[in-house]
């Protein structure tokens, strides 16, 4: 199936955003604060693992505000990134479109001021615009086209007494990064506007060195995490580029060294959970929830053992799935579970469609309207990953395809055997079945699957 294709209803609300583009008096006769016209809030963390939340059944981590979010709005089981690496996902969310068609393939690429983004679009609509938080594209610490405020760093940034760029003015601030930026969202969300407004808020957090802030330092001391069950598996016939990122392994990490990491990392998302809370707390004071879309996600996923490694990049489960969460009574009722298989690339159409504004043609996600609202009765069937070899990291250039049972993985510039999971059956993704007979059919649909992918994506 095409992932191209598109429903009857999705064409119609699609046509409908572009004829409302072509009537630039319609906003103004609606007015610009007009209750039909939705604001925006958009929440992203940092490598957050997409179990990494209470409402996707956490064993210890109570997250109850991004609870909140599932609760009244909808949970996306089956969440994913077409590349998990952190500043080319980043550029994904913005621009709806894969990594090999807007150019961020590495985090040493700056974005061009000519590349297309949603706040940018919504700005143009006249939205009040906002970026606070984790920028990560090279270098560029400075306000970028589409948003009238901007508070970001360069690069990775500090967790603690960072140094951030205020509209175009750089300054050290004193306190913990996450309580930082989420000062600065709330006072402005509480600013006097008669326009509606779109806040892009990005977490430094969940990055490494984990760093909790203090008053969590130590609220996971007594938990004694297990070690994942993929992390003993047999390396027997494993590629070189996997032995050598074997970084997690028991016998190369104690129990207590491996529980203090993981105590760490989810102390950390504890600060994420407070600032969505109070995010959420600044609309109900103003009275907006019901009329904001709220949207909440991790850039990618993250490994805590899992085959022995840690960090992301690979193709495997823990690496591309992903924490989203959404929240809009006007269109979501409250406990949805989302089934389909939803990506990075969707959110840009998503809020370009509610906002009705047009969609840019070269977008390549879909606009998660009729998913929300139980009509989707044709959806993707598959969709790509991709990763592009970075000289300072082992792992090597990936394309792989994946449906809602099996995912097939190459190596195109190495001679690195090809892998086939069958998630159904083997969802710790240890028995490589490429080179099981019974599986020839699987692979060549796989194949053919991969190669059309690639082809739609230019």
């Amino acid at each position: 199936m095409s992932t191209s294709k598109i429903t009857r209803r999705e064409f119609i609300v699609r046509a409908g955003a572009v004829a409302a583009a072509a009537l630039p008096l319609v906003g103004k006769e609606l007015g610009a604060d007009s209750p039909s016209r939705p604001n925006f809030v958009f929440i992203l963390t940092d490598d957050q693992r997409f179990d990494a939340m209470s409402c996707a059944g956490h064993p210890f981590l109570k997250t109850p505000n991004i609870d909140r979010i599932a609760r009244e709005g909808a949970l996306f089981k089956n969440a994913f990134v077409t590349i998990s690496l952190c500043s080319p996902s980043r550029a994904c969310f913005l621009t709806g479109r894969y990594a090999h068609s807007h150019g961020i393939k590495d985090n040493r690429t700056p974005m061009s001021d000519d590349v297309t983004t949603w706040p940018r679009l919504l700005q143009k609509a006249g939205y009040d615009t906002a970026f606070i938080g984790k920028w990560h594209m090279d270098s560029q610490e400075g306000p970028r086209p589409g948003f009238n405020r901007w508070v970001s760093f360069k690069g990775q940034g500090s967790y603690t007494d960072p140094v951030i760029n205020v509209d175009g003015v750089t300054s050290k601030h004193t306190g913990y990064m996450t309580d930082i930026l989420t000062d600065y969202a709330v006072s402005w969300l509480k600013k006097p506007r008669k326009e509606p407004f779109c806040l892009y808020l990005c977490h430094k957090a969940v990055h490494g060195p984990f760093t909790p802030a203090d008053r969590h330092a130590h609220i996971f001391d007594h938990i004694k995490p297990q070690w994942p069950v993929s992390s003993q598996e047999d390396l027997t016939g494993k590629p070189d580029w996997f032995v050598k990122r074997q970084q997690m392994r028991r016998g190369k990490q104690t129990d207590e060294e491996f529980a203090e990491f993981v105590r760490r990392y989810y102390a950390t998302v504890v600060g994420i959970d407070e600032s969505v809370g109070k995010v959420l707390a600044a609309l109900d004071e103003l009275g907006v929830t019901d009329n904001t879309v709220i949207a909440f996600a991790g850039d990618n996923g993250f490994f805590i053992g899992e085959h022995g490694m840690l960090d992301k990049r690979a193709a495997y489960e823990e690496s591309i799935r992903i924490p989203f969460v959404m929240r809009y009574p006007k269109l979501i009722k409250p406990g949805t579970t989302i089934e389909q298989m939803v990506l990075n690339i969707d959110l840009c159409p998503t809020m370009l469609d509610i906002a009705g504004v047009q969609i840019p043609g070269d977008v390549h996600g879909r606009s998660l309207r009729p998913v929300l609202t139980g009509g989707a009765k044709d959806w993707r069937e598959d969709f790509l990953y991709e990763y592009f070899y970075e000289p300072a990291f082992v792992t090597p250039t990936i394309r792989a395809v994946r449906t809602q049972r099996w995912k097939y993985v190459e190596y195109p510039d190495s001679e690195y055997p090809s892998e086939l999971w069958d998630l159904k059956n083997d969802p710790h993704e240890m028995t490589n079945l490429i080179g099981d007979p019974s599986k020839a059919d699987v692979i060549s649909d796989m194949k053919k699957r991969l190669e059309r992918l690639l082809r739609e994506t230019s």
